[in-house]
């Protein structure tokens, strides 16, 4: 019964350190051009050091903001969005699909 103590403390520690490492994995993958109010240094530098703090105020002021799917005039945002009548992908492009059934048969 006495090992049931440190238990809330055990798991309080895995899940900073797990918030840690996701916030310093994120601050090194992010695109340093996309990085705000900071260089992406910085950033590394005040999550390494402090691992709770440092993680919060990259989640609040330091990583890039959501692209707005809702506005035009923000463009597509970080993925292109397919425009209308264009075909997604080759098994949805008839012409793609007729030329492979023709290749199949040995017509061509």
């Amino acid at each position: 019964m006495a090992y049931l103590v440190g238990m809330p403390s055990v798991i309080s520690g895995l899940v900073l350190l797990a918030f840690w490492l996701f916030c310093l994995f994120h601050v090194i993958t992010t695109p340093w051009h996309e990085v705000r109010n900071l260089p992406k240094a910085a950033w590394v530098i005040i999550v390494a050091l402090l691992p709770g703090l440092g993680g919060l105020l990259w989640l609040l002021f330091g990583r890039p903001q959501a692209p707005a799917w809702h506005d035009p005039a923000a463009g597509a945002g970080w993925r292109e969005q397919p425009q209308p009548g264009r075909p997604i992908g080759p098994d949805d492009d008839p012409e793609f699909l007729r030329s492979l059934d023709r290749r199949l048969r040995g017509e061509e």
